[in-house]
């Protein structure tokens, strides 16, 4: 098994660091790569100095395009035969990959979502914005037929082939619907795994708004009814 991480980044050169690190300690990724979107904080120089060291690989954007435009630039130039996706904020926790990749390994998963609501241990914060993310998972459940407990979680853990089959043109948050849309009407199997989540709150960190849960809803709705 090869196991690519990427990690979308903008605006972390103070938690970048701390990540890799973590990332580095599971012993689990054959390559990391960082996609910088246009950082304006000093992240870029930092990861300037850390491309090409320890299986590392840095893609830098010119300018800010968003997590979704990151994400698939790191997912495109992934190499291994599984990717996980993990934010470079330090609310998901790389302990948790063997739990993700457990499905997967065992051939019952071609996906895996790892679920903070699926009782890990979690920091108690911020009621709307977990009700939020509850009502746009219960709305995929309805148009998709399924039963999933986080559709917007970030850690999502998949076969290359997955990506590969399908055509991600989100740019921004609304990667997160549009991904799982798209896996759901190709019937790739879903697992969803617990995991432990330590969130920032909206003083700390990019949190969706409301402007990005109005974008998630329009996904949803219209990739159920057109390809």
């Amino acid at each position: 098994m090869n196991l690519s991480v990427v990690i979308p980044v903008f605006n972390e050169v103070e938690n970048i660091g701390e990540i890799l690190k973590r990332v580095q300690s599971t012993g689990l990724a054959t390559e990391i790569i960082i996609v910088d979107d246009g950082s304006q904080d000093g992240s870029r120089d930092t990861l300037k100095n850390i491309d090409g060291k320890e299986n590392v690989r840095v893609i830098l954007h010119e300018r800010n395009q968003g997590k979704g435009a990151a994400v698939m630039s790191g997912l495109r130039a992934a190499q291994g035969d599984i990717l996980l996706i993990q934010d470079a904020d330090l609310e998901y926790d790389p302990r948790d990959y063997n739990v993700l990749l457990q499905p997967i390994q065992e051939g019952k998963a071609d996906v895996v979502y790892g679920s903070r609501f699926l009782g890990a241990p979690h920091r108690v914060t911020m009621f709307w914005h977990l009700m939020a993310n509850r009502l746009l998972t219960f709305m995929t459940n309805i148009l998709y037929n399924t039963i999933l407990t986080d559709m917007e979680t970030g850690y999502k853990v998949f076969r290359r082939e997955v990506i590969e089959n399908i055509k991600i043109r989100a740019k921004r948050f609304d990667f997160e619907p549009e991904f799982t849309a798209k896996v759901l009407k190709h019937n790739y199997r879903i697992f969803e795994v617990p995991i432990s989540f330590n969130p920032r709150d909206y003083s700390q960190g990019k949190k969706i708004g409301m402007k990005d849960a109005f974008e998630a809803v329009w996904t949803l709705l219209k990739y159920r009814f057109m390809d």
